[in-house]
C-alpha cells in the first residue's frame, strides 16, 4: 500500500512539472541535440578547412577537438539555463576544475602548446637532421607532446617539445647545399702551394664537389708545429658525409704520395749526462 502511495504521489509530481515546464523540456533536449550536431559540423569543418590547405594533421585535428569541445560545453550551459538551472554556480564550477586541471598538467599543456608551435613555424620536418637539447638525429615524428629522433646508431631518443622551443635548434638539412670543413696540417718546411696544387686536383676531380660556391683552400693560421690549411669545399647536403669521408683519406694519401708531411705531436727529450 505504501509503495502503491509513493509511486502514485512521485507520479503525480512528475506530470505536474512536466505540464508546468514540459515545453523548456523539449526546448532544452532540442538545443542539445541541434548544438552538439553544429558543434561537430564546426569542428569537422575547421579539421576539414585546414588538412585542404595542407596544414599538420595533428593540428587540425586538435583545432577540430578544441572547437567542439568548447562549443559543446556553451550547448550544454544553454540547455541547462533553459530548464531555469542557475548555471552561474556551475561555469565558476567548470573554471575551477579548468584551472586545477591545467595546474596539474601544466608540463603536458607547455608541451602541447609547443608541439603547436613547432607544426606552424616549422623549424624542421620528418627526415631533417637536427641537434637539439644536447641531443641530435633523424626526425621520424612530431606530436604535440614530443619529437621522437633515431640516432646514426639508431638509438631512439623521445625529445619533449617544450626543450625543443626553448633551446637552439640546429637543422643540419635544411637547405639544399652544405659546406666541408677540413683543416689539414702540413710541415712548415713543405711547399705551400704544392699541397695546394695536391688539395686542388682532389677537388677537380670529385664530381660531387660543387663549382657554385666554390671551394677555398687558404692558410688558415701558422700553428705550434704545423702550417694549416682550410679546405671548403660546398656539396649537396646528401652528399655530405661520403665526400667528407672521401676526402679526408684522399688528401691523406695524396700529401704522402707527393712527399708532404701531416705533422703530429711530439717530443724531444734531450739527456743531460751527470758530471759525476
Amino acid at each position: 500500500m505504501n509503495l502503491d502511495f509513493d509511486v502514485s504521489k512521485y507520479s503525480e509530481q512528475i506530470i505536474a512539472w512536466l505540464t508546468v515546464n514540459g515545453i523548456d523540456l523539449l526546448m532544452a533536449l532540442l538545443i542539445l541535440l541541434v548544438g552538439t550536431w553544429f558543434a561537430r559540423r564546426v569542428g569537422n569543418a575547421a579539421q576539414g578547412t585546414m588538412e585542404k590547405r595542407e596544414v599538420d594533421t595533428l593540428l587540425a585535428r586538435f583545432v577540430g577537438n578544441v572547437l567542439f569541445y568548447a562549443l559543446l560545453l556553451t550547448v550544454l550551459i544553454a540547455a541547462l539555463s533553459q530548464l531555469g538551472i542557475n548555471t552561474t554556480s556551475f561555469v565558476a564550477i567548470v573554471g575551477t576544475l579548468g584551472l586545477a586541471i591545467g595546474l596539474a598538467v601544466k608540463d603536458n599543456l607547455a608541451n602541447f602548446a609547443s608541439g603547436v608551435v613547432l607544426i606552424l613555424a616549422r623549424p624542421f620536418t620528418v627526415g631533417d637532421y637536427i641537434s637539439v637539447a644536447g641531443v641530435a638525429g633523424t626526425v621520424k615524428n612530431v606530436t604535440l607532446g614530443n619529437t621522437i629522433l633515431s640516432t646514426p646508431d639508431n638509438q631512439r631518443i623521445i625529445v619533449p617539445n617544450s626543450k625543443i622551443t626553448g633551446d637552439v635548434i640546429t637543422n643540419a638539412t635544411a637547405n639544399a647545399t652544405r659546406r666541408i670543413d677540413l683543416v689539414i696540417g702540413i710541415g712548415y718546411g713543405d711547399d705551400i702551394a704544392k699541397a695546394k696544387d695536391v688539395v686542388r686536383g682532389l677537388l677537380e676531380a670529385e664530381s660531387r664537389v660543387l663549382d657554385d660556391p666554390a671551394y677555398t683552400i687558404a692558410v688558415a693560421e701558422l700553428g705550434d708545429s704545423s702550417v694549416n690549411l682550410v679546405v671548403r669545399p660546398w656539396v649537396q647536403t646528401g652528399d655530405y658525409w661520403d665526400v667528407r669521408f672521401g676526402l679526408t683519406e684522399g688528401i691523406k694519401l695524396a700529401l704522402d704520395e707527393n712527399g708532404i708531411s701531416i705533422p703530429f705531436p711530439q717530443r724531444d727529450v734531450h739527456l743531460i749526462p751527470s758530471a759525476d
